[in-house]
């Protein structure tokens, strides 16, 4: 007696191997997308050099531009014009120079050098040279 088989020509035992198949396929990906997502969320932010420039740039010209509308509006309700402008302009940018070195620093500590570029030692080391 034959074995039955499904519409496709195919016998019943195939059709459920087949299905096992596809179940643990599907199992598997979901299991590697949960695993992909987690080391996604673990892993720090890192930003490209472009990224790194603009948000530098940005610090900068934003503290300039708040230092001369501070400034501005001195002028405006002082009327002490273009003394409240140009001394907030410098302050303003000595405040974008503080803001640069603040956000360079942050970024050199979350990235540090990598394993065996010669940048000097180790926080950790002796100098045994005194």
């Amino acid at each position: 007696m034959p074995k039955p088989q499904d519409d496709q020509g195919q016998p019943d035992s195939a059709k459920g191997v087949t299905r096992d198949l596809a179940s643990r396929i599907a199992s598997a990906k979901r299991e590697r997308d949960i695993e992909d997502n987690r080391a996604s969320r673990n892993a720090p932010p890192e930003m490209s050099g472009m990224a790194r420039g603009m948000r530098i740039g940005t610090e900068f010209i934003a503290a300039i531009l708040v230092g001369a509308a501070i400034g501005y509006a001195i002028d405006l309700g002082l009327g002490t014009r273009p003394w409240g402008l140009l001394i907030m302009f410098m302050v303003g940018f000595a405040a974008g120079i503080l803001n640069v070195t603040r956000v360079v620093a942050q970024m050199n500590k979350a990235a540090p050098p990598p394993p065996g570029s010669d940048l000097g030692p180790d926080v950790g080391e002796e100098d045994d040279d005194r």
